[in-house]
């Protein structure tokens, strides 16, 4: 019966030491699946990354050439009315002079309104 109890005991320290092996072999498994999850996922970031970025470079391009026509338009219609401005201010020029200069030199003397005469 002793040989028989040993023999169970040795039986049940080799079950032990199998699963002690097995439960290894998982947590092993579990983490290269965590590492092999992380660098797939860190590759598909990237792709990810690059096909946005290639998106936003093609965006930016196709709206410089749209930015920069519409400086050269802005450009043009600023000429235009500086050229208009430039073309009103010749033609008044000297008569806005003459009204200044009239404004200036023929004063009329006249009471303040506000002025009341006084009895003394």
């Amino acid at each position: 019966m002793a040989g028989q109890q040993s023999q169970s005991i040795q039986t049940l320290l080799e079950a032990e030491k199998e699963a002690a092996k097995v439960v290894q072999q998982a947590r092993q498994y579990r983490v290269q699946r965590l590492k092999d999850a992380r660098s797939e996922a860190a590759k598909e970031i990237e792709a990810y990354k690059k096909t946005k970025e290639a998106e936003f470079k093609a965006f930016e391009a196709s709206h410089a050439g749209n930015t920069q026509a519409a400086q050269v338009t802005v450009d043009k219609e600023t000429e235009g009315k500086q050229v208009e401005i430039r073309a009103q201010y010749s033609q008044h020029k000297d008569e806005v002079v003459r009204k200044l200069l009239d404004r200036v030199v023929l004063v009329k003397p006249e009471l303040h309104r506000n002025l009341t005469k006084v009895d003394a």
